[in-house]
């Protein structure tokens, strides 16, 4: 196909150089003599535009992005046939694929990585809204321009999903590194297909690497049929709670748990960035640009740096110097490694030992609340055994946990304690006693949902003393996440704070 270079087609796009094929087309980089400006073109090859089917998947294509209009997804410009091979002329996007980005940085920044899927997701939702599936959603088809902006590309094997035919005879198309279980198997796929695929491409940039490896496509495709994706939390772990339940829901197999559309999923991801913003204080590349878009609900709970426009954060830091010192020592000093906490200044049951857990082990759980956020960034102090510190509730007027919606009421702190355990007492530590609460477990990642049968009930009661151990009732079961679930705040208080969860179980 190099031969082809310096050729024009139809007297208007001169072909400069080629940037790409696979085995359907080449792609150019190509100019436009007309407009003058470049483009790159699809060229299909000589050999397949005899097939009729692969001749009308082509055309295809030209017709399906030519009704996309997005930011996020590589336009058509025109179309055309030059000596019997058709052509598609997109618009060039300078830069690299997102393959090509994940190669070179290994593991990409997770607010990064969260930006991106935003804006593949939000591609994804204006090509449903369409009825278009993609059908093969792959870092490779995402190009990252100049500016570090995602844009969707090669909608080869998309289909409308009112069109019957082409696709319907239980071929799999795509790619089985990122295929959907429903599509490895051959069934009919809509845009469940596309989500589930964009969590595995979320899962590579946030790992560096696909998730299953095999000794051919098919042995890769049966594994997203039958094996779950590895935990991400346990190839990264400064990968949050909350961003690690989002990509369990996008890659779940059963597609009545698996998000309903690319809107929930764009939704879901916005908050993860939100809190991940908030979580750290910075953001990063693309991050920054997308946190800048992200709905009023969500941009509430970034940092006020993050939420003013430059001159006002200018003026802001000006005034603010003194306290920014301060906040900057403060945050040095308040942060915390991903070593075990240790047994801390808790004993013990005779025949039971202290559980070690990782210092960013406590997560704050508030499924009935407007933002589902209850101080997270502080959600560290109840596990790491400092009596000085404490993570706490918001405060609640009227001594009563009022939420929007739930009833009746609550908010909670989990922790982590991976692998699992088959956890005997918790001990908790309160500044304020008085309040009450019920303990749960559950082997799976917990998500925004409550009530939610994934908990099992495991103790309860009001915690009357400063520091008081609670039995578990397990049955003998290993848990990895324990919630404080709390109910009722201490008498004349209007939050509830937690000093210290100490877990402990029968020694090994």
């Amino acid at each position: 196909m190099s031969t082809l270079v310096g050729m024009c087609l139809n007297d208007r796009y001169r072909l400069d150089a080629q940037i790409g094929a696979g085995g359907m087309s080449t792609v150019y980089r190509a100019f436009d003599t007309t407009l003058e400006r470049q483009v790159a073109v699809k060229l299909m090859h000589r050999e397949i535009a005899s097939d009729s089917d692969q001749l009308e998947r082509f055309r295809r294509e030209a017709r399906s992005v030519a009704q996309l209009s997005h930011p996020h997804i590589v336009g058509v410009i025109d179309a055309g046939e030059e000596d019997g091979r058709p052509y598609i002329v997109l618009e060039y996007v300078e830069g690299e694929t997102l393959k090509e980005r994940i190669r070179r940085m290994g593991r990409l920044p997770i607010d990064e990585a969260i930006a991106y899927a935003i804006e593949i997701a939000r591609a994804l939702g204006a090509a449903h809204a369409r009825a278009i599936v993609h059908r093969d959603i792959k870092p490779q088809n995402v190009l990252v321009d100049e500016e570090g902006s995602a844009k969707v590309t090669d909608f080869g094997i998309a289909r409308s999903l009112e069109e019957e035919g082409l696709t319907a005879d239980g071929r799999v198309l795509g790619t089985t590194d990122y295929v959907s279980p429903e599509q490895a198997l051959g069934h009919d796929v809509d845009g469940q297909s596309d989500i589930y695929s964009l969590g595995v491409v979320l899962f590579e940039m946030l790992t560096g690497d696909v998730p299953f490896h095999g000794e051919n496509q098919v042995s890769v495709a049966m594994k997203h049929v039958r094996e779950d994706l590895p935990d991400v939390q346990v190839v990264r772990p400064d990968v949050s709670a909350r961003l690690a339940a989002v990509l369990d829901r996008m890659t779940e197999k059963d597609l009545a748990l698996r998000h309903p559309d690319a809107d929930a999923v764009e939704a879901d991801l916005e908050d993860a960035l939100a809190a991940e913003a908030a979580r750290t204080g910075t953001s990063t590349g693309e991050a920054t640009a997308v946190l800048r878009t992200l709905p009023a609900d969500a941009r509430r709970r970034l940092p006020l740096r993050l939420r003013l426009r430059l001159p006002v954060l200018l003026f802001v830091l000006m005034i603010a110097v003194g306290a920014a010192a301060v906040y900057l020592i403060a945050d040095q000093l308040g942060e915390r490694t991903q070593r075990g906490t240790g047994p801390g200044t808790s004993t013990p049951a005779p025949g039971e030992e202290i559980i070690s857990v990782k210092a960013k082990s406590a997560n704050d759980f508030d499924p009935l609340g407007d933002d589902k956020e209850e101080h997270s960034e502080a959600a560290f102090r109840a596990v790491d055994q400092d009596s000085a510190t404490a993570w706490t509730t918001e405060s609640y007027t009227g001594n009563v946990l009022t939420k929007p919606n739930g009833d009746p009421p609550g908010v909670g702190l989990y922790v982590d304690a991976e692998p699992s355990v088959n956890g005997r007492r918790l001990e908790i530590q309160t500044p304020q006693p008085g309040w009450t609460m019920e303990i749960y477990g559950t082997r799976s990642r917990p998500t925004d949902v409550w009530p939610s049968d994934i908990w099992t009930k495991l103790g309860g009661g009001t915690v009357s003393k400063s520091k008081q151990s609670f039995k578990l009732d397990t049955a003998d079961r290993r848990y990895r996440y324990y919630l404080v679930w709390i109910t009722a705040l201490p008498p004349n208080q209007d939050n509830v704070a937690i000093t210290q969860l100490t877990l402990s179980a029968p020694k090994a």
